[in-house]
């Protein structure tokens, strides 16, 4: 039954990125074959770019979207599973081998709450995203603007994480519980 659901997959896959391809043209580049769930959301706005390596999968509730000027650019045999988030408003750049735990968040972009009219002036603060090669990132864990992690890194589950890391990095936080009796 699983090697029926992944057959139907990738063929359901090949026929939608034909279709992109006819309708965003050099905006959507994918090699090889894919294997994305049907309910995966691939999303363009603006003059935006995605590329896709060879053998991307996707699972169940991914949701992939350039916007603006975006470019999102995801390596070789990269698995993305399920409910995760990727937003590229400027540079996202995702190794090869990369494997994402569940419900991952990455954005190359914040609200500029200080511009005049706070989050509603919809305006941003771009960065770039980079994930080195073979790095695995933890369930729920959020990559925010500026961050680039080096190859074969591993992400903990739940950190929040800008800035730079090197490479063969243990990336986590520390977490403290603190239970407090009611009076």
């Amino acid at each position: 039954m699983r090697l029926l659901k992944n057959v139907i997959s990738v063929a359901y896959t090949s026929l939608r990125f034909v279709l992109y391809k006819i309708i965003y043209n050099k905006r959507f580049n994918y090699k090889g074959i894919q294997r994305f769930s049907p309910n995966t959301q691939i999303f363009f706005l603006g003059k935006s770019s995605i590329n896709l390596g060879k053998s991307v999968s996707a699972h169940s509730g991914v949701k992939i979207r350039a916007i603006g000027k975006g470019k999102l650019s995801i390596g070789n045999n990269t698995s993305i599973n399920y409910g995760c988030m990727i937003v590229a408003m400027n540079d996202i750049e995702i190794g090869e081998g990369v494997e994402f735990g569940p419900n991952v968040l990455v954005y190359d972009h914040d609200h500029d709450f200080r511009a005049f009219g706070g989050i509603k002036s919809n305006k941003y603060k771009v960065g770039v995203v980079k994930i080195g090669k073979n790095s695995w990132i933890g369930a729920n864990v959020v990559i925010l603007r500026e961050t680039i992690i080096g190859k074969n890194c591993v992400v903990g589950a739940g950190s929040v994480i800008s800035g730079t890391y090197p490479d063969n990095s243990i990336i986590t936080q520390e977490r403290k519980t603190i239970v407090r009796e009611i009076i």
